[in-house]
């Protein structure tokens, strides 16, 4: 019973803290959230796909297959194995790290499309009330934008509130690569916006492409917008608890050990790790091995650990906070499993503290024109002498 209050109790301690700093959207999210379903298993179709044996050899499973026996599997197939695959298991395919990345992309289009006509047959439906009606129209609409042309979708899956990814350059023949790790209220409906384009993965990751072709228009560049779990709604006990972390981050192992087999860069992927996502980004560190990975978090409420040391040796982490940022407001330890422990930017930490001169809020960090953008696109690019820190 002790326990249960003591919970109540930092609940309503980090939710007020972050409420007092950002009243009014913030407070009516807090008063609305919930606990979310993380998305753990494979995705639709898996289980009819690990029975096919029409190739006469077993199909990786998509439950526990190493990308790099994907990647092996799908170069053993002729084109037409792996377009025949791919009609018949969209889902499957374009889920599928180590997967070949052109094959992904053409899956989770049809897997859009078929997600797109699913969509429009439920909003016809006239027994759908009001609000299923409603949400019909939306999921319709935000998966019809995902099949402009152009567009690659690295990962889609319609579940819940849905989830995808998408790369922007040639992720193929980049020589650097970045992905986007974002935080909370980030689904199939926030992943683009056109209003506050700032707010939205891909709009981050389109700001940070284009920064770095301004800074190095030379080096071929690749950045994933990557929403590849549940993350939490509002400033509920989803936000203040590692339980979504813990279950995003194998799948974001699952991505980099993907790209590791598809992908070719000079340097391993560079992790750029907002608001809870920070969390995701310091439960995977301590598995990466190798070659040294950049791990930037900004807007951070935390990493899970005490120091950056806790996070292993192969990754150099960058941090930063604008003064403006309510989060900084959110007490920084770990009580019980609640909160995410120190503060990144902090003295003791062991990060490298960027500056953010110029960004504004919790959402402000991408902006032209900031110090935090032009510091995101130096490191993406490991040009490190163009860096500049906090000062004061």
């Amino acid at each position: 019973m002790q326990r249960r209050r003591l919970k109540r109790i930092l609940i309503g301690a980090f939710a007020t803290c972050a409420v007092l700093a950002d009243a009014g959207a913030a407070a009516a999210q807090a008063a609305a959230s919930n606990e979310q379903v993380a998305i753990t298993t494979p995705p639709p179709g898996s289980a009819a796909w690990v029975q096919d044996h029409s190739l006469g050899r077993p199909l990786p499973d998509p439950a526990n297959a190493e990308p790099a026996a994907v990647a092996a599997f799908f170069a053993a197939l002729t084109p037409a194995q792996q377009d025949r695959l791919a009609r018949a298991y969209p889902l499957v395919v374009g889920n599928l790290d180590g997967a070949p990345l052109q094959l992904r992309y053409q899956a989770n289009a049809l897997a859009v499309s078929q997600e797109v006509a699913h969509a429009k047959a439920q909003a016809a439906d006239t027994s759908l009330d009001a609000t299923q009606h409603a949400l019909a129209v939306s999921r319709a609409n935000d998966c019809q934008a995902l099949l402009t042309p152009g567009r690659q979708i690295l990962s889609f899956d319609p579940r819940g509130r849905g989830l995808a990814s998408e790369v922007f350059g040639d992720l193929a023949t980049a020589q650097r690569v970045a992905v986007i790790v974002p935080g909370s209220d980030t689904d199939l409906g926030h992943f683009d916006r056109t209003l506050e384009p700032l707010r939205s993965p891909d709009g981050m990751a389109r700001a940070l492409r284009a920064e770095e072709q301004r800074q190095a228009p030379g080096t071929r560049t690749a950045v994933v917008a990557w929403t590849g779990y549940v993350t939490p709604v509002g400033l509920g006990p989803d936000a203040v608890t590692s339980r979504l972390a813990d279950a995003g981050a194998p799948r974001l192992q699952r991505l980099l050990a993907g790209l590791a087999v598809t992908s070719s860069p000079s340097a391993p992927p560079a992790l750029f790790c907002h608001s809870y996502g920070s969390v995701v980004c310091g439960t995977v560190a301590p598995g990466l091995r190798g070659e040294t990975t950049d791990l930037v978090v900004l807007g951070s409420p935390g990493m899970g650990v005490s120091s950056a040391q806790e996070l292993g040796t192969a990754v150099h982490v960058w941090a930063t906070r604008n003064p403006s940022d309510w989060i900084g407001n959110v007490p920084y330890l770990e009580v019980g499993g609640l909160g995410h422990g120190a503060d990144p930017t902090g003295a003791d930490f062991g990060a490298e503290e960027i500056s953010s001169a110029g960004a504004a809020g919790h959402m402000g960090y991408f902006a032209d024109g900031t110090a935090s953008l032009h510091n995101f696109a130096a490191i993406a690019l490991g040009d490190y002498q163009s860096v500049s820190y906090r000062t004061g």
